[in-house]
């Protein structure tokens, strides 16, 4: 019998043994072969082939461009190849001999094309004896030529991709060898469809056809002439816009010539280019600052979220970005405030913020003049150079847009100096706010959805009135969330997560951007309180204390973990001959959607959302319909911290649409829900079929709480009204339901009604109210039938039970005695201020713990005692996520809290949060081998 570790000695000899067979007799045999182009993409064809074990006997690229030589030049020097610079293979239409016969000395056996710009002479295409294959971005014979990708967009195609074919005399009419197709998005630039599809499928693509013929197995396939077409090269004299064609022609015109060589029109008497368009839907109107444009059916609009324009069948498109001749890019909505920035006046150390120069090696001197480009730097330095900058100073996040937008030295330094100090004000957020004079003070409430760092409208201007529970009327109109927003809120998301700062942040940085914001929570405080009274009933001084003021301590303690999110080292057994390294790496999962309630709309935000971003996951939110404000409020001072557009999302709406299209949309990753238990199994079956995205639910509670007769009976009373009418009784742990020993439940009756009468209900703004009014009609009259169905099952009502009669949704703390558990107010919550009271026997601590845990219930529970002894046993026994001893409702950020059972599962706050913990690596690296075994435990 083999030890195990002899057995893993074998296991790898045989994968050994049989991966150079399947390399041998699966890839082909071996070749010898000529790259012949240039780019990183020759340059990832060139690895790919070394790394597949052919020979590459010579790279043909072209020469170096002000010093520097192409990427896949610098590649096959660094490994020693055979380097052949040739400005030119033919002169005058005739190869030229000694370039030829230079070629020919390689051997190669097959030439590969992966982007070649020069003119191949027949000569060198015909002759290895396997001949030549090229890649081409197009799905010929459909647009031959070489501005192939611009003329997929500029004709609209709904597919694109790429063939390789056995090149020809240089006009793509040569047999297709292999073909790759993709869709084509409506909004597609020949950047986003080069990085989706062209550049890592076309590699693996030109790669696989090599495997074919040296399997002997590649086919040759004939053009056919139906279908063919040839444009002509794009270039800036051709790119010129007309303006008699439709929008979505305008656009497929401006994203096909995005980046190069540009979209063009005379504006103002100069040319400018037009970048970043989009089509705007049908119906949505723009308001902004008129922009003449000679030929256009009718003025753009400057607004605040680029230029609109409109096509001659009356649609719009909007574009994003204008560049000038002078080389100068701007924001479009900056269009006539592009020439009014006041000059910053640079400190010593700050007019030290130099990088250019490391950079533009052939400039001698720098000065603020000094264009970066017309110094001959090109798109590689542009990354070098947001590097750099990121480098010596990590609060600057650069993109590369901004080096495009600020040309000049003087520009350039006057932009990262603003951003430094936090001045950065190139796109000022722009907020439609409600103002209303209300509790001393002028509140100013955003009522938008926020989408991607902006407020703007739901799809078709729908809206719906919030109301403030206090006198029924309506505070203001607030965005309707449709499922096209919701698309395009996760849409955002995803993009800042995978292709934005925010992924790349430093932990620490994205810690300092969450203190941030809790900084402009509090100094906001008053006026969050204020929305908080109004629009959900929360008396003013608990929503200052409790509903704000633990949002605000939520997100300093999880700003403080951004940075000690750890894995760790775990000891295995070793397998010999190696020693193996076993860690593992926690990282951030992708877009979470975050549904709340409404009973604390805004400390239930941050419940949820905090850790999320901590881990450095991006949020789509929706809070309750009848509670919007102060998440729209939320998202408009994370927005002033300077949280990258698309990390938060808030979308107001209903649940039934935005709910469900979170809970169904494949890009979300988590869903995080509290509500009713109704609810949360549909929530959790469609996050199950839709892609299997992980949940957390904190579901309906029915907590019991048991007070034994040896209690201090001043604490339980005071601790059992607070068990049950903390925040008018919309509370998830609100003590549902009473045990009290029989000895003392007369005095404890007695005691709660003493207090009830003290209680003062009234305006939740006023500083004296105990009890504001129920958040919402619906929810008043539900707890008016809820206590009539107590009566009617014999319970005795002792106080309450009726709608105070006064404007808005007040409902009188009520109190039931002599309920038996099989009365539905025994089984089901309320979660409203009425107390449930029943009786157990004195010393039958294991009935009454029977009774209490007889519920599919169990978030939380309590247990008043002075008998320590007691304390423990019933504590232990009793099914509910938090157990409070001789207290109640004492929640802190560090406790982690959350039920089982149809409570839900999964954690809110703490170490143990599992939006904190969110995606687990499962390492070993077995040197010498480097081999890495992963498992992923994505927790939330």
């Amino acid at each position: 019998m083999f030890l195990t570790s002899d057995f893993c000695f074998l296991t790898w000899c045989f994968c050994i043994k049989f991966s150079r067979y399947c390399s041998q007799n699966l890839a082909g045999p071996r070749m010898k072969i000529a790259v012949i182009g240039q780019s990183l993409f020759g340059q990832e064809v060139y690895k790919e082939l070394r790394k597949e074990g052919h020979t590459i006997v010579g790279v043909f690229t072209i020469p170096d461009k002000d010093g520097k030589a192409d990427p896949l030049a610098a590649e096959a020097e660094k490994d020693g190849v055979s380097v052949f610079k040739f400005p030119r293979w033919r002169v005058k239409g005739q190869a030229i001999p000694e370039v030829v016969a230079q070629y020919k000395a390689t051997g190669a056996e097959l030439n590969v094309m992966p982007f070649c710009s020069q003119f191949i002479p027949m000569e060198v295409i015909d002759h290895p004896k396997h001949g030549s294959i090229i890649y081409h971005p197009s799905l010929l014979p459909r647009h031959r030529g070489a501005s192939a990708i611009n003329w997929t967009l500029i004709h609209g195609d709904k597919k694109g991709g790429f063939t390789v074919f056995w090149a020809d005399d240089g006009l793509d009419t040569g047999p297709v060898l292999l073909q790759r197709e993709c869709d084509v998005e409506p909004n597609d630039t020949v950047n986003t469809i080069y990085k989706r599809f062209l550049f890592p499928e076309g590699v693996k693509g030109t790669v696989e056809a090599v495997r074919l013929i040296a399997q002997g197995k590649a086919p040759r396939i004939p053009q056919p002439e139906e279908g063919a077409t040839y444009e002509c090269i794009q270039k800036k004299d051709n790119a010129k816009i007309d303006w008699n064609q439709s929008a979505e022609a305008l656009h497929n015109w401006i994203r096909g010539n995005d980046k190069v060589p540009g979209a063009w029109a005379e504006v103002d008497g100069q040319k400018v280019t037009f970048y970043g368009s989009s089509l705007v839907d049908n119906g949505t109107t723009a308001n902004g600052q008129p922009l003449d444009i000679p030929g256009a059916s009718r003025p753009g609009l400057v607004t605040k979220s680029g230029l609109v324009l409109f096509g001659n069948d009356g649609k719009a498109l909007l574009v994003k970005n204008l560049q000038f001749e002078d080389g100068k890019m701007i924001a479009a909505a900056q269009y006539f405030r592009s020439g009014s920035s006041a000059a910053v006046e640079l400190t010593e150390e700050e007019k030290a913020f130099a990088v250019w120069q490391s950079i533009l090696t052939n400039v001698a001197q720098i000065e603020d003049s000094t264009d970066f480009f017309k110094s001959g730097a090109a798109s590689m330095d542009v990354v070098r150079l947001v590097e750099e900058v990121k480098l010596r100073a990590s609060s600057c996040q650069l993109q590369n847009e901004d080096v495009y937008m600020n040309t000049s030295f003087q520009d350039f330094i006057q932009m990262c100096v603003r951003k430094l100090r936090g001045e950065d004000d190139e796109e000022e957020l722009v907020v439609d706010y409600v103002e209303k004079n209300i509790n001393n003070m002028t509140v100013k409430m955003p009522h938008q959805l926020f989408i991607n760092g902006e407020f703007v409208d739901a799809e078709g201007g729908k809206t719906y009135k919030t109301i403030n529970p206090t006198d029924g009327t309506a505070i203001c109109d607030v965005s309707l969330a449709q499922i096209s927003d919701v698309d395009k809120a996760v849409a955002a998301a995803k993009e800042a997560f995978e292709e934005g700062e925010w992924g790349k942040m430093n932990p620490r940085d994205r810690g300092r951007l969450i203190h941030k914001l809790a900084d402009l929570m509090e100094e906001h405080q008053e006026e969050l309180a204020t929305i908080e009274a109004i629009d959900s009933g929360a008396v003013y001084t608990l929503a200052l204390k409790t509903h704000v003021g633990m949002s605000i301590q939520t997100f300093r303690y999880f700003a403080g973990w951004c940075d000690k999110i750890q894995g760790c080292t775990i000891p295995i057994n070793q397998a010999r001959p190696n020693r193996n390294l076993t860690f593992t790496k926690r990282e951030p999962i992708g877009v979470c959607a975050i549904v709340i309630p409404w009973n604390y709309p805004l400390m239930m935000l941050a419940w949820k959302t905090a850790a999320c971003l901590a881990a450095g996951n991006t949020v789509v939110l929706k809070p309750a319909q009848v509670t919007p404000l102060t998440a729209v409020k939320f998202a408009e001072l994370a927005a002033r911290a300077g949280f990258p557009k698309g990390v938060i999302n808030i979308l107001p709406g209903s649940g039934s649409l935005v709910g469900q299209r979170l809970s169904d949309h494949p890009d979300v990753r988590k869903l995080g829900f509290t509500g009713s238990t109704e609810i949360g199994k549909h929530i959790m079956k469609s996050c199950a079929v839709s892609n299997v995205k992980k949940v957390s639910l904190e579901l309906g509670g029915k907590s019991p709480l048991i007070i034994f007769s040896d209690c201090d009976m001043d604490k339980a009373v005071r601790m059992g009204m607070s068990s049950v009418f903390f925040n008018k009784g919309e509370n998830c742990i609100a003590a549902g339901r009473l045990f009290v020993e029989e000895s003392i439940h007369d005095q404890f009756v007695k005691r709660v009604v003493e207090e009830m009468k003290k209680m003062r209900i009234g305006d939740p703004l006023d500083r004296s109210t105990d009890h504001g009014p129920q958040n919402h009609k619906a929810h008043l009259d539900k707890l008016v039938e809820y206590c009539q169905t107590g009566v009617k099952e014999g319970a005795t009502l002792v106080c309450g039970g009726k709608q105070v009669q006064r404007p808005g949704f007040f409902f009188e703390p009520t109190l039931f005695t002599d309920v038996q558990d099989h009365m539905y107010i025994a089984q089901e919550e309320s979660f409203g201020p009425v107390m449930i009271i029943s009786k157990f026997k004195s010393g039958e601590v294991d009935d009454v713990l029977r009774r209490a845990n007889a519920t599919e219930y169990g978030l939380a529970s309590g247990v008043f005692t002075r008998d320590i002894s007691k304390a423990l046993y019933v504590s232990e026994r009793l099914n509910a996520g938090t157990v409070f001893v001789n207290t109640y409702n004492k929640t802190d950020v560090a406790a982690p809290f959350g039920g089982f059972k149809q409570s839900g599962f999964g954690k809110d706050l703490g170490e143990a949060h599992d939006k904190l913990l969110t995606l687990t690596f499962f390492v070993v690296v077995d040197p010498p081998l480097l081999l890495a075994f992963v498992s992923r435990n994505c927790l939330r």
